[in-house]
């Protein structure tokens, strides 16, 4: 652990022309008298580590002094690859492997351009979860995460039932992991990590199947379970402005379909679709954003709701004086 530490540190002092003993502690997290007693066995050592002393100094290394301990471990540089996404690898316990791959590729760099790292985290950052929503770490999620990098085969509970899998990629989708894995000797499957009440690492280890494209397949599954929960139809409506916003409050996919084999608009540009929703319920709150520009003709059960929504909402603001305040 020590020797990671300072293998560390001297990476840091080759990437910067200097650091405080502060910034040192916080990027090695450990405590400033640590910082200076590892100074002090990097300089016994023969790595010549020069202490600047005054309010002003730090740490440095002496006559442009570069180690040759920058070549990448196999999984330094896996991580490297998804290090734009530094949420993902904290969750996943990558952070150490992808911090240790970015100082080395730093320290190799030439001094002018050993900011770049840097620089492009100030302008670029992915911030994967939506909105409102703050998504938790799946307790099981390093445990697979570890089985996926080693082609490890994993013995685990998924609603209660015991599968055997062969864990080949992980999805980070609006914050929620899901695990693609070949199940039970028998086809790829996807499952949320999160609906794992058990996973535990066998001592076997499986061969990839060389023609499996993780992008690939979780596009194809994605866009069959978007389909797959739509299994109910309404029959709309809409005004020229509500076509315009039916996308962003349904189904994307759907409402692109439904409004290219809409019928012909009226003499005021109203068009009847047919949209695919997932209930009744889910369409009720959906479609309700669209308020007038969108009427619903079937089902007559959602109709009729709509017509008491209407109803509830003029009660609810007809009565009311042109000041403002309800008339009681």
């Amino acid at each position: 652990m020590r020797a990671a530490r300072l293998i560390k540190m001297v990476l840091l002092l080759q990437s910067r022309p200097s650091m405080t003993a502060a910034e040192l502690a916080h990027e090695l997290e450990v405590s400033e008298r640590t910082v200076t007693r590892d100074a002090l066995a990097l300089s016994e050592a023969g790595v010549p580590v020069y202490a600047d002393r005054g309010r002003a100094g730090g740490y440095r290394l002496v006559g442009g002094y570069r180690t040759r301990l920058t070549g990448l471990a196999r999984s330094e540089a896996e991580a490297l690859f998804l290090s734009g996404v530094p949420g993902a690898l904290r969750e996943m316990g990558l952070e150490d492997a992808a911090s240790a791959a970015r100082l080395k590729v730093s320290a190799a760099l030439l001094p002018a351009l050993r900011d770049a790292s840097r620089s492009a985290a100030q302008r670029f950052h992915l911030d994967a979860p939506g909105w409102y929503h703050e998504p938790e770490t799946p307790d099981l999620l390093p445990v697979v995460a570890e089985a996926v990098w080693d082609d490890r085969v994993v013995a685990a509970r998924y609603r209660d039932a015991e599968r055997r899998l062969e864990p080949y990629g992980l999805v980070l989708k609006a914050g929620v992991w899901y695990l693609c894995a070949f199940a039970d000797g028998t086809s790829f499957r996807v499952y949320r990590i999160d609906r794992f009440t058990a996973v535990s690492l066998t001592a076997e280890h499986f061969e990839r199947d060389a023609s499996f494209d993780l992008p690939a397949f979780w596009e194809e599954r994605a866009a069959q379970f978007a389909r797959s929960i739509l299994r109910a139809e309404v029959v709309l409506r809409l005004s020229p402005d509500a076509a315009s916003r039916l996308p962003h409050v349904t189904d994307r996919a759907a409402a692109g379909e439904a409004l290219e084999t809409a019928g012909p608009a009226d003499d005021r540009g109203w068009r009847t679709v047919t949209l695919p929703v997932e209930s009744e319920q889910v369409a009720f709150t959906q479609l309700l954003a669209l308020g007038a520009e969108a009427e619903v003709l079937r089902p007559a059960g959602l109709r009729e709701r709509f017509a008491e929504a209407a109803a509830r909402l003029h009660d609810l603001y007809g009565g009311r004086s042109r000041g403002g305040a309800a008339q009681r």
